[in-house]
């Protein structure tokens, strides 16, 4: 049988790293098996669950690149199926109306607290075989004896004793099914044979089993992955950092960087830590999920997209970087000059956004120079570089950049300067600042009537 896997989240908020990490593993163990990935919005909690939200999951998975097979399916457009199923548990003694009031349900939760134990609802409804006439919720039965056992690919057996689970609503008062029941029939209805989930949901597998096998289904294979901490082994918060998945975006971080960030969260392939996603189809599966905790490591993320930049082609950053440099208003829609600027760029920058930083002094001529770089480099002769240097960009029509060194090099021997007293200075007029890529680089990619603009704009500027 063909591995179907699927991603469930719920449209309640924003759309995390750890739920960012379950989708990125399904959809590489379906890739792995030539399966199916399936995508269904769990959006049964009507008071939380918005469009707003749905679309904060629409737009992860496709920041992600995380293309689905089928879906998006809505559990709130699925609530006949349920109703069904429901109506049908009850018909077979298997599911029961309870009438047990809130205050009086309360009342037994408040006296287990005082007592230090564990509060079950006692069925005291059970067999009473209530009609629906008056308000009521639907309960599941349990098993009453024996126990629970869950084969999980990564936490192994996991057996829980039925004494320890009670009764659990599977319909609300109003109607509306619950999480773990719609849980069971959508999968099973959409056909997943693995569920690959955070540990946090070890708890639900053992209530949903014993539903799969009232409705005579075979339940998928499971695998609990383990929580994402951060670096101080809490739970990961804001402060370790953006905790939505489009933060993330937002900071210039490359999908295929997070694809490989997110993969090596929990789950290892000896000791290599860079993957393409080829690689990572090829090899990931359960196996190599870790049972022990993932630790987010910022610093290792700066250090995964920082290398994607430098080993990706130029032309395959540009549509990347492009959103980074429209929004800060730079010319760059159609610009032949951009796979040359993300080369020039790319063993400077960790992010995007320091990318299209970076990427400014070819498009915005300097509103101001650094004090430092000016006091250091404009004194001297430095003045008279900039218009001898000025006068020869005006003499070459194309400022040509295989000319532009030698150029700078015959000023320098001409004026009995070092190279670095006449590059400099030019350097500073440019940018506004003692750093850039090559000087020649530079000028040929800001071009010539810029070039020209620049040096008259600093000899103007030029500190008396």
């Amino acid at each position: 049988m063909s591995v179907v896997t699927r991603f469930a989240p719920s449209p309640t908020g924003m759309l995390h790293i750890g739920n960012a990490r379950t989708a990125l593993f399904n959809w590489l163990i379906a890739r792995h098996h030539h399966g199916k990935f399936v995508l269904r919005i769990e959006d049964t909690d009507l008071e939380r669950s918005t469009q707003e939200n749905v679309q904060i999951i629409l737009d992860g998975m496709a920041y992600l690149g995380l293309d689905y097979d089928e879906g998006p399916f809505y559990q709130s457009k699925r609530t006949d199926l349920y109703k069904q199923t429901i109506e049908r548990l009850i018909a077979e003694g298997k599911a029961y109306r309870c009438r047990c009031a809130a205050e009086d349900l309360e009342a037994k939760r408040q006296k287990a607290r005082e007592e230090k134990r564990t509060y079950l609802y006692d069925g005291a409804c059970r067999e009473k075989n209530y009609g629906p006439e008056e308000p009521h919720v639907v309960r599941f039965k349990m098993p009453p004896e024996g126990s629970t056992v869950i084969e999980d690919k990564v936490m192994g057996r996991v057996e829980v004793s039925n004494g320890e689970l009670d009764d659990w609503i599977i319909a609300r008062t109003d109607g509306t099914p619950t999480y773990n029941f719609c849980v069971v029939v959508d999968d099973s209805d959409m056909g997943v044979t693995l569920v690959v989930r955070g540990a946090d949901h070890l708890t639900n597998t053992h209530k949903q089993a014993p539903l799969y096998a009232a409705l005579g289904l075979t339940p998928p294979s499971f695998a609990h992955m383990p929580l994402t901490l951060g670096a101080d082994r809490s739970k990961l918060s804001k402060r370790h950092g953006a905790t939505s998945l489009i933060e993330y975006r937002k900071m210039g971080y490359l999908p295929q960087a997070m694809r490989n960030f997110l993969a090596r969260l929990g789950w290892s392939h000896g000791d290599q830590e860079l993957f393409t996603d080829e690689e990572l189809i090829a090899v990931f599966d359960t196996d190599g999920i870790n049972s022990s905790n993932a630790i987010f490591d910022t610093d290792k993320l700066d250090w995964i997209n920082a290398t994607k930049l430098r080993e990706m082609p130029p032309a395959e950053v540009v549509p990347h970087l492009l959103p980074f440099l429209l929004e800060r208003g730079y010319a760059a829609q159609d610009d032949p000059r951009l796979p040359q600027i993300i080369e020039q760029l790319a063993d400077r920058s960790k992010t995007l956004v320091e990318m299209a930083e970076w990427a400014k002094m070819f498009y915005v001529a300097p509103e101001e120079y650094d004090e430092k770089a000016a006091k250091k480099w404009w004194r001297g002769e430095a003045k008279v570089v900039m218009e001898r240097f000025l006068d020869w960009v005006k003499q070459d029509d194309q400022l040509r950049q295989v000319l532009i060194m030698p150029m700078v090099e015959k000023l320098a021997a001409d004026m009995d300067l070092n190279l670095g007293k006449v590059a400099q200075p030019i350097r500073v007029a440019m940018t506004g600042a003692a750093a850039s890529p090559p000087l020649d680089i530079t000028l040929a990619l800001i071009g010539r009537d810029e070039v020209i603009r620049r040096l008259e704009k600093a000899i103007v500027n030029y500190p008396q």
